[in-house]
């Protein structure tokens, strides 16, 4: 079987992305990296859900236990690393599976990264200072001589863009348009392929109530205790299970409402996942059945990219 440049699984929280992925790597001589915002974070093993010592060692995995909490982490040093190691794994001669549901990274290793060309703050506080001086219309007017796109796509009354845009045209002399298509991503360099893990409504939403049962069975509250006297960055803030657990334990609520709370706003990342997944049409989407193993979706996948080879 030849095998492909590149598998994503992606799809949303508590749907066993993780466990799929083990397998299929196993299987075909991959390597996972983590497309996961919270499963960079060291200190954060049980909110985070990582896999196990005994699962990272069954293969390689890349991206886990990075950075501390104190550190911030983006999509533009997420994309700059997970560039870094698809190189690698595909050096070894090994193919790279990358896992997640953190949509935005997704998109951006597929698709590229606007670079943020175009900064002079000269000209954005010239830009403020006319706004000020004639008002937001006059800028919106102008954006729309300069790149009509931009113009269309942007809310006259939305000031901090309408600026932005034209400190892009002005210095750059190209369109935002015409930058966002030089973006370069792996989407067209490889072969890629893309499989979205879902099920039941229903039955994911008893998986996601599970999960966070057992976090808090395992010691998630004490995992967030050891937590309170650090510094913690504003991304690390806001992993889900950890300001929840924070809140009771600054006295905010009582740990059941915590417990709640992980619940319903996993829920609603799991809601926010799909409906991103969904929309990009790349995406070959398998509905699994609740008592479907790992191996068995695995085999599905396998299943695939042998029809598609063939």
């Amino acid at each position: 079987m030849l095998l492909p440049g590149i598998i994503f699984i992606v799809g949303p929280t508590a749907v066993g992305k993780s466990d799929v992925a083990i397998v299929l790597a196993q299987r075909i001589q991959g390597e996972i990296i983590s497309c996961d915002s919270m499963q960079v974070y060291r200190e954060i093993h049980i909110a985070s859900n990582k896999p196990s010592g005994d699962e990272l060692k069954s293969v390689p995995h890349h991206l886990i236990d990075i950075i501390s909490v104190r550190d911030e982490f983006d999509v533009a040093r997420f994309n700059q690393l997970a560039l870094t190691h698809i190189k690698a794994i595909h050096s070894r001669q090994r193919v790279p599976i990358v896992v997640g549901g953190s949509g935005m990274y997704v998109q951006i290793l597929l698709d590229g990264i606007f670079e943020g060309r175009g900064k002079d703050p000269e000209l954005r506080q010239a830009l403020v200072r006319q706004a000020h001086e004639l008002g937001p219309d006059v800028l919106y007017e102008k954006l729309k001589r300069m790149d009509p796109q931009a113009a269309a796509r942007t809310h006259p009354n939305d000031l901090k863009r309408i600026i932005r845009a034209l400190e892009i045209v002005l210095t750059e002399n190209k369109s935002v348009s015409e930058l966002h298509k030089e973006r370069k991503g792996l989407w067209g360099q490889y072969p890629i392929d893309i499989f979205g893990l879902n099920l039941d409504r229903k039955e994911l939403y008893k998986k996601i109530e599970a999960r966070v049962d057992h976090m808090f069975q395992v010691g998630a509250v004490e995992e967030v205790r050891a937590l309170q006297n650090m510094s913690l960055s504003k991304t690390a803030e806001c992993i889900i299970g950890v300001k929840e657990i924070r809140g009771y334990l600054n006295g905010a609520y009582a740990e059941g409402e915590a417990r709640d709370l992980m619940k319903l706003h996993t829920r609603r990342l799991a809601k926010r996942q799909l409906t991103w997944f969904r929309k990009d049409k790349r995406v070959f989407w398998l509905m699994l059945d609740s008592p479907e193993t790992p191996r068995r979706v695995a085999e599905r996948i396998l299943e695939q990219l042998q029809i598609r080879e063939g």
